[in-house]
């Protein structure tokens, strides 16, 4: 699996986002690009710590999400239209331009953390190395830009 934290794969990210434009249509799922790229934003949002959502999950949920896991960053593509997480869903129109710099510049700063070694642990799924952290970054970020023909 590609990582963030390579920078090969670094530009290639940054290329398809720049890649995309207004009317970037989506090729499966509910969002526009715009919303997409709010979307997007998130995972980041939650790794630089900008962004703690209330995730109050019990014990059997805890029991699944650590089953889960290693799917957020294996070499396995996600299937499409896999049901999307409350905190993750972008309803509102947004404007393109603006959260395409968002993200350009989220995925610029996660990309400069490459060679940091402790990462505050994710709110469902606990803790993840940094590896695991550029690796999940590359396939969220691939699912969605595959999405929409990026």
């Amino acid at each position: 699996m590609k990582s963030l934290f390579e920078t090969e794969t670094y530009n290639e990210i940054i290329n398809r986002i720049n890649n995309l434009t207004e009317t970037s249509e989506a090729q499966w799922g509910k969002m526009n690009v715009g919303q997409m790229l709010k979307h997007c934003q998130v995972p980041f949002n939650i790794a630089n710590g900008t962004v703690k959502p209330e995730a109050k999950i019990g014990f059997m949920k805890k029991f699944v999400f650590s089953l889960m896991k290693p799917m957020m960053y294996n070499d396995k593509p996600w299937k499409k239209n896999l049901p999307t997480g409350k905190e993750f869903v972008v309803n509102e129109k947004m404007d393109f331009e603006t959260e395409k710099g968002k993200l350009l510049n989220l995925v610029s700063d996660f990309h400069k953390r490459k060679n940091q070694k402790e990462w505050e642990p994710h709110p469902i799924f606990g803790k993840f190395t940094a590896e695991q952290n550029g690796k999940m970054g590359y396939k969220h970020l691939d699912h969605h830009l595959t999405q929409f023909g990026a």
